[in-house]
């Protein structure tokens, strides 16, 4: 990667274009204030010539015409389109199946140690195919700061370029830059490591998030939304990944040991945009988004917790109270979203049910809302297979509804945040998604956090099979081995 050269094409953003961006919302300003000022006028001349109460009951009514008018065409925000996504697919040369794991890890692991592993990862639903950074292969295995960078380079520099060939997009062309990466944090940081490396402008916005956890992905795509609602004519690229390199574990704590084996390297982009041509070759829109956090309570702050252990070896600690918070998180979220996802009928059923249950017979299960009446597909949090037959059965979902989450931690294993873009990349290249349908995209992870992202396909996909990570193993899935899990 260091050999790639910084590309040339584009250039500076054209000069018409710029202040296009920066006069229009001034104009706007202008206007409205201009009207109100206007308004005042009219009102004050109609006080002085003590005209009926009608004319001023008139011009009100078309002042407030003007603004609804104005709201309508000129200030509300624009629809949030997510045109393309790339997803890593790593070299052959980094994958780690079990059987190579296990024997590396008995040069420097006790025999309780390796014992407790192994049984992680037959018990993970990971498959033998999933991917370690190259820094893991050691034997031990390199954890320093400049392994990681060279994994940050490994991951992020391929899929952005992936990205912008799919998207037939010029670096200089993009106005918002989110990197999220939970363990590693640089100096300069991850999105500067970008602007340097793809000569982006000068007046780019940039972000980097860090400790958001498995959920970090989906909520950069909320943060993103929320920034196109203020920066018009824009578009944004989110870039999702996890760097192992600097996470591994060499310690004896088994709640720390956990996850060297289950996280997998991966990584994805997204070009997100609110132009008004955008909507002419995206694929999805985002019609709902919505975050829970319940960092408050000390039981699911406490829940994942990166500390040393004592031996001063710095781990990331699993709890065995996770999937307890989890669950109570994902509810929370569920609940906060439901309104704006189910039709009334299914809210009405719920909640009678509950008052039913409270009041008169408390032996009677609460109806669960049947989110496959308004989702065709679900995108789950690939933490684990207990993870995701627990959120499908609370969700009551199918195998068909769950088989995306299930596939994707077999074949690529938990790969954090970014996770989610394989599973969709998986329907597409099943094409199961068909124009019109939505995909509802659940991000969990620590703090305790939840994001929902619910997507409207806006044109038929088809083809995609060979473009991304799945093209040498579509039609493996799902397999005998995935669907007896």
């Amino acid at each position: 990667m260091d050999s790639l050269s910084k590309p040339s094409r584009g250039g500076p953003l054209p000069n018409t274009t710029f202040l296009t961006k920066k006069l229009h919302p001034s104009l706007l300003d202008l206007l409205n204030f201009s009207a109100i000022l206007f308004s005042f006028s009219v009102e004050a001349f109609f006080i002085i010539q003590k005209w009926h109460l009608l004319f001023h009951a008139l011009w009100l009514l078309c002042f407030l015409l003007f603004f609804f008018l104005n709201y309508h065409y000129f200030s509300k925000p624009l629809p949030v389109y997510l045109v393309d996504f790339s997803c890593l697919k790593p070299p052959n040369s980094c994958r780690i199946p079990f059987s190579t794991f296990i024997r590396h890890a008995q040069e420097f692991f006790d025999e309780q140690s390796i014992s407790f592993m192994a049984k992680v990862l037959c018990s993970s639903g990971q498959g033998p195919e999933t991917y370690l950074p190259p820094a893991l292969h050691y034997i031990p295995p390199r954890s320093n700061h400049h392994e990681s960078t060279k994994e940050v380079e490994m991951v992020l520099f391929p899929v952005l370029e992936d990205l912008l060939s799919k998207t037939n997009l010029s670096p200089q062309e993009i106005d918002i830059l989110i990197v999220n990466c939970s363990g590693f944090c640089p100096i300069p940081s991850l999105s500067s490591i970008i602007v340097n490396k793809y000569s982006m402008r000068d007046d780019i916005r940039t972000f980097t998030l860090s400790g958001m956890g498995c959920s970090a992905s989906a909520l950069a795509i909320n943060m993103a939304q929320d920034l196109l609602k203020v920066h018009k004519d824009s578009n944004a690229v989110v870039l999702s990944t996890e760097i192992l390199s600097t996470g591994w574990y060499p310690g004896k704590e088994k709640s720390m040991l956990a996850l060297n084996c289950l996280f997998r390297m991966g990584s994805s982009g997204i070009l997100l945009s609110n132009k008004k041509d955008a909507r002419n070759k995206a694929k999805y829109k985002l019609v709902h988004s919505l975050r829970s956090q319940r960092a408050s309570d000390d039981k699911g702050y406490y829940s994942a917790f990166r500390e040393e252990d004592s031996d001063g070896i710095t781990g990331f600690t699993l709890r065995r109270d996770l999937l307890q918070v989890a669950g109570e998180i994902l509810r929370s979220n569920i609940t906060a979203i439901s309104p704006s996802v189910l039709p009334a009928m299914e809210i009405f059923r719920h909640l009678a049910s509950k008052i039913w249950k409270r009041l008169i017979d408390k032996s009677v299960d609460t109806y669960l809302p049947n989110f496959r009446s308004v989702i065709q597909h679900f995108c789950l949090p690939a933490s684990g297979r207990p993870v995701i037959r627990e959120i499908g059965k609370g969700l009551r979902l199918g195998e068909g509804e769950m088989e995306p989450a299930l596939v994707t931690l077999h074949r690529f294993g938990n790969q954090s945040s970014s996770s989610l873009w394989y599973e969709l990349a998986y329907l597409e290249a099943k094409e199961r998604v068909k124009k019109g349908d939505k995909v509802w995209q659940l991000g969990m992870g620590s703090g305790p956090k939840c994001t929902s992202l619910v997507w409207k396909c806006v044109r038929p996909i088809v083809g995609e099979a060979q473009k991304g990570p799945w093209d040498d193993c579509i039609d493996s899935y799902p397999n005998l081995v995935v669907e007896k899990d």
